[in-house]
């Protein structure tokens, strides 16, 4: 066991860098038990990194927990960030790329400690995660709020959806140089299928490219964890020049860098820092890593999280217990109640016994017990069982579970969802669900007669769930719209007979034709869009409206009414106005009859509306006509869209845990170059090799016998940029 290493020897080559990720501030803030956990934890992992005297901090996205979190969380993460990120301390590293293009979304585009209004101690980088994604009109998040008052540099947001170029920011400390690669969160299906097609292009330093440590972050879901067929990112996927990928989005603290014998770099999962699911990844103990970086060679060093909520699970099958339990017999409910009893009991107990000299865990630890009452069982009360702990855990509603496995359905026509057992999940279950899962399920499995045969199941699936967690209310109806207004274009060219078998014939083709390709997510973004369109000219008033309003406030500045009217008067209001004018002393008696100070009702003879307090508006009448297929088609006119389509735009590793065991990896040494301030960047589809030279691959291994293998994964990249929209 190696003890020491001079990578533990901090000196001016080395990095020091401390990675989280899924913080999740904001996370159950309204509960009166765990509503401070998330920022406490936050507070420890900050105060760590000062401690600790880290170069920087590097979050692996889902800072927050919401997209719009609300006003407490965003100023209790202000105050963190403000009491441990700012102060005297110099930065002893420099940044050598193109700031305006690393950090192009936003209005400041450098680094916060260059700005010299500011005084920062401890920069922070972060790219978003899924929970706190840009979103809106103009593409914000809640990231862009701390990026727009210096507190976090937020990098890796692309906004193109056909191509992705991710250029790194290139850092230099002493002889040490980082190239810091980072992508935000993006809807796996899509991402996955942009991997496929080659449009993630990584572009790489153009002059001395194997002398950087190339550094990943990336935001989805990874092979570790239960996905789809497509759902998810391979790790296959990523450039093999990289030699530390940081993998956020999952939950469970995987932090011990993992080879990946294909590709030759090492993943790192650091996990959640709050347990936002009773699952059992979610009990592993939870860390933050210190990561030293010096040359080629990196060093990752466990620091667990002393200020976490402790959480134990444990599962019961009833079936596995035939000895205790006999389903036919009168008072089996009972024995199983006292049986549950006595295993929330030793949780509580292994709990207490390790809270032990620790004084900053919180008292109550969460416990979830799962029972399996397959076999002829019965659940018993759950809710006397809650209250009996309900002062010694810090969930009493979700202390305990039943479930009961179900024989699998030969036929796929008989599945349906049962609502009733949805609705009747705990919160921390339906919290892991996805709205577009559900929507696809149950649209899938319907009855045929109420199938949808114009929109797809993952297209409608997208569009409620930006109608749920972005509170875009017209993207359902801009979706239908346009698909009714293309379909009705399409069919027309075609020159399909107006018959109705016929045209529904054309209709399942173009569905199914469109089916999981990039002309269906261009579709839901294009709805997306004009649903953002439609909102911001409902949101911003028209200066005319405003100019009234100021002449309605105010009055005519001569003192009289005027009659020149460009449009007939509405019917007088009734509001509370003061229409009283307080002119001069000697000011004519007819002048000031012309004011009035009834309720609101003006004098036949004045057009104008009198009063402020409520004024007359005319309702706004939205024209929509709803009308079947035929009836569209059948008909002459097409109603016009109401936006336009938008414009396409010698290595040493060693891993430090717990129990202070070292595993040292050693791979020859490579001869040093003069370092050279970098200028450009090239393609790294342009650098890639064979495996037989494995020093272009970002890390070079003592076992270069190894064959080549053909990876189906990999391919070319092509190094042309896109223009920027």
């Amino acid at each position: 066991m190696i003890q020491t290493c001079h990578l533990c020897r901090d000196d001016e080559d080395t990095f020091k860098i401390l990675i989280a990720t899924d913080i999740h501030l904001g996370y159950m803030e309204k509960d009166a038990i765990r509503g401070n956990d998330t920022f406490v934890t936050f507070n420890e992992i900050l105060n760590c990194a000062k401690e600790n005297e880290v170069d920087f901090i590097l979050l692996g996205g889902d800072l927050f927990h919401d997209n719009k979190p609300s006003r407490k969380t965003l100023h209790s993460c202000m105050e963190i960030l403000r009491r441990y990120c700012m102060g005297d301390r110099p930065i002893l590293f420099e940044i050598l790329s193109d700031q305006a293009v690393n950090f192009s979304n936003s209005r400041f585009p450098w680094v916060n400690y260059q700005d010299g209004n500011l005084n920062i101690s401890i920069p922070v980088f972060s790219v978003h995660g899924n929970h706190d994604d840009p979103t809106g009109a103009d593409g914000l998040c809640a990231l862009d709020l701390l990026s727009c008052a210096g507190l976090v540099n937020h990098f890796g947001y692309s906004k193109s959806v056909e191509k992705i170029e991710i250029s790194p920011i290139l850092l230099q400390k002493g002889n040490s140089k980082i190239a810091l690669y980072g992508i935000g969160s993006i809807p796996d299906e899509r991402l996955y299928r942009m991997f496929i097609n080659n449009q993630v292009v990584m572009l790489r330093p153009r002059e001395d490219e194997n002398s950087w440590f190339n550094l990943f972050v990336i935001h989805q879901n990874s092979s570790r964890s239960k996905h789809g067929a497509t759902n998810y990112i391979p790790e296959q996927f990523l450039d093999d020049f990289l030699d530390l990928v940081v993998w956020g989005h999952e939950h469970e603290c995987k932090i011990s860098p993992v080879r990946n014998e294909q590709q030759l770099f090492y993943v790192t999962q650091p996990g959640s820092s709050v347990v936002t699911s009773l699952s059992p990844g979610e009990a592993e103990k939870k860390h933050v890593g210190l990561l030293r970086v010096k040359g080629k060679k990196m060093n990752l060093q466990k620091i667990p999280l002393q200020t976490v909520r402790q959480f134990f699970i444990q599962d019961v099958v009833l079936a596995d217990h035939s000895s205790l339990f006999n389903p036919d017999h009168p008072k089996v409910t009972q024995k199983i109640e006292t049986f549950c009893i006595a295993k929330v009991e030793e949780m509580l107990d292994e709990a207490e016994r390790e809270r032990i000299g620790n004084s900053h865990i919180p008292d109550k630890p969460l416990i979830r017990l799962r029972v399996d009452y397959s076999g002829g069982f019965e659940p018993f009360n759950t809710m006397r069982f809650r209250q009996k702990f309900v002062d010694r855990v810090a969930n009493p509603k979700d202390i305990i579970h039943f479930f009961r496995h179900r024989d699998a359905k030969d036929g796929k026509g008989d599945e349906n969802i049962n609502f009733d057992q949805l609705v009747s999940r705990t919160s921390s279950e339906v919290m892991q669900l996805r709205v577009e899962d559900l929507v696809k399920q149950y649209l899938e499995t319907a009855e045929r007669n109420v199938q949808l045969s114009l929109l797809t199941e993952q297209g409608m699936g997208k569009a409620v769930q930006e109608f749920v967690d972005k509170e875009e209310k017209d993207a359902i109806e801009e979706l239908v719209n346009f698909q009714l207004e293309k379909t009705q274009r399409l069919l027309k060219e075609r020159q399909v007979e107006a018959v109705e078998e016929k045209i529904d014939e054309e209709i399942r083709c173009l569905r199914e034709s469109k089916k999981n390709t990039a002309e269906e997510d261009e579709e839901v973004q294009e709805a997306i869009s004009r649903a953002k369109a439609h909102r911001t000219r409902e949101e911003r008033p028209s200066m005319s409206t405003f100019l009234d309003d100021e002449m309605e406030l105010f009055g005519d500045p001569t003192g009289q009414d005027s009659d020149d009217s460009i449009s007939p008067p509405p019917p007088p209001s009734r509001g509370r106005g003061r229409g009283r004018a307080r002119g001069a002393k000697d000011q004519s008696s007819a002048t000031r009859g012309t004011s009035r100070r009834g309720r609101g009702a003006g004098v036949q003879s004045e057009p104008k509306n009198s009063g402020r307090g409520r004024s007359f508006k005319n309702p706004v009448i939205s024209p929509t006509k709803n009308m079947s297929i035929m009836d569209a088609f059948l008909s002459r006119s097409q109603r016009p869209s109401r936006s336009s389509a938008p414009k396409k735009l010698s290595e040493e590793i060693v891993i430090d845990d717990d129990s202070d065991e070292d595993v040292s990896f050693s791979k020859p040494a490579q001869p040093s170059k003069p370092s050279q301030r970098v200028s450009s960047l090239s393609s790294a589809s342009s650098s890639r090799r064979g495996s037989q030279n494995q020093s272009l691959g970002g890390v070079c291994f003592e076992d270069d016998d190894d064959e080549e293998e053909y990876n189906p994964f990999k391919s070319s990249s092509s190094s042309s940029t896109r223009g920027r929209r």
